[in-house]
């Protein structure tokens, strides 16, 4: 089981995040949430993480702010700044890992995942990026800027992260010249979230599998 820490932003100011840890000098992953906020369900992957040898840190985006309702997470979600999330949070998070872990890498869910590409073309000292079911849109993040690896988890039936959204990532990604490691799976969105009216425990294990096994390969 994590904790809840205080870590440095690189404009100076505090964030808070929960950690768990698996011990100093191992990789790092940094977990972003979904559009709920950093919730249980999120710290249970983080403990996840660290219980398959990660030190894993999710920031709190939202500041304190959870919900199950999805009119207000959507609108909790829309009033977030995504430049600071990703280059203030987001780069803190990575930093704060960077002292205790020998790589850091990022992956999230919805918001998360759109975050994680987002953070890979933004922030500096990230080995390798997982997004879930997310991408951002271009003017946040130019796939073209992504230059380490990245393997995304998307689903078929994803009404907003869509497979054609999915394709046109991964189209301008392999037109720069990096070409990302691409799974769907015949599923909804957030189809990992394990307390989730969508979650599939097949295509849930498949893609952990798939990214357990991409991580040791990266960091």
């Amino acid at each position: 089981m994590g904790s809840m820490i205080d870590f440095k932003r690189p404009d100076g100011s505090a964030c808070k995040g929960y950690l768990a840890e698996a011990g100093r000098g191992k990789p790092g992953i940094v977990v972003i949430q979904e559009w709920w906020g950093l919730n249980d369900q999120i710290k249970r992957v983080a403990d996840r993480f660290a219980a398959a040898g990660y030190n894993a840190l999710a920031p709190d985006l939202y500041k304190g702010r959870v919900t199950q309702n999805p009119d207000e997470a959507n609108h909790m979600m829309n009033g977030l700044d995504f430049v600071g999330a990703s280059d203030q949070d987001i780069a803190g998070a990575v930093k704060h890992l960077a002292d205790l872990s020998r790589k850091v890498g990022v992956t999230g869910f919805c918001l998360g995942g759109a975050l994680t590409i987002a953070a890979c073309a933004r922030v500096s000292g990230i080995a390798c990026g997982v997004p879930y079911y997310g991408v951002p849109p271009a003017q946040l993040a130019d796939p073209a800027k992504i230059r380490i690896p990245i393997q995304g988890h998307f689903a078929n039936k994803d009404d907003w992260c869509t497979p054609q959204v999915v394709d046109e990532f991964a189209a301008a990604m392999t037109k720069a010249g990096n070409k990302p490691e691409v799974y769907r799976y015949d599923a909804a969105h957030a189809f990992a979230k394990d307390d989730g009216a969508a979650y599939d425990a097949a295509a849930a294990k498949q893609a952990w599998d798939r990214t357990l096994t991409f991580l040791g390969k990266h960091l």
